[in-house]
């Protein structure tokens, strides 16, 4: 199974591919995307959806996992992200992927154990996990960290798929 995993955003949108099962993942490609604030809202769009579009042609994932976040603070992040989760919901449609949403808490808890893990603990496990040595873009972190957690969940979905 390859899954691609977006930490959504409109300044920065990590990416991250893995193949494999929750028993041996593999890294496959990590990028951040940045936008530039200069850059007219439909130009930045653009931008995020023809890089996933493209992602999603190369690798041809099975699923992709995205962070749903609620961002109840700050109205204006809450947009713009949402708009950036609405341009990766429309290339995933596009191109027929199914997109399968994680909160923050359910990533951490399934990466560390627990919903409390800091941003360090969970690059950590990341790394560990793929055999990463190198640093890279926090956001591509998440992204990675978003694919590894769909990958745990996998068997549950397909068991209670099995039932049903």
């Amino acid at each position: 199974m390859i899954v691609l995993g977006v930490d959504p955003g409109l300044a920065n949108l990590g990416l991250g591919l893995v193949e494999g099962d929750v028993r041996k993942a593999r890294h496959l490609y990590h990028v951040c995307l940045t936008t530039e604030s200069a850059w007219l809202m439909p130009r930045r769009l653009q931008y995020l959806h023809e890089e996933v579009a493209r992602l999603l042609a190369e690798y041809r994932p099975d699923a992709v996992a995205i962070e749903d976040q609620i961002l109840r603070r700050q109205a204006d992040v809450a947009f713009k992200v949402g708009q950036a989760f609405g341009v990766v919901q429309l290339a995933c449609a596009q191109a027929g992927v199914p997109i399968h949403a994680y909160g923050p808490m359910q990533v951490k808890r399934s990466l560390v154990g627990t919903g409390r893990a800091d941003k360090e603990q969970i690059i950590y496990m990341v790394k560990a996990t793929l055999g990463i040595r190198e640093l890279f873009n926090n956001h591509a972190a998440d992204a990675l960290a978003l694919a590894l957690t769909h990958l745990a969940h996998q068997p549950m979905r397909a068991a209670s798929a099995r039932l049903a």
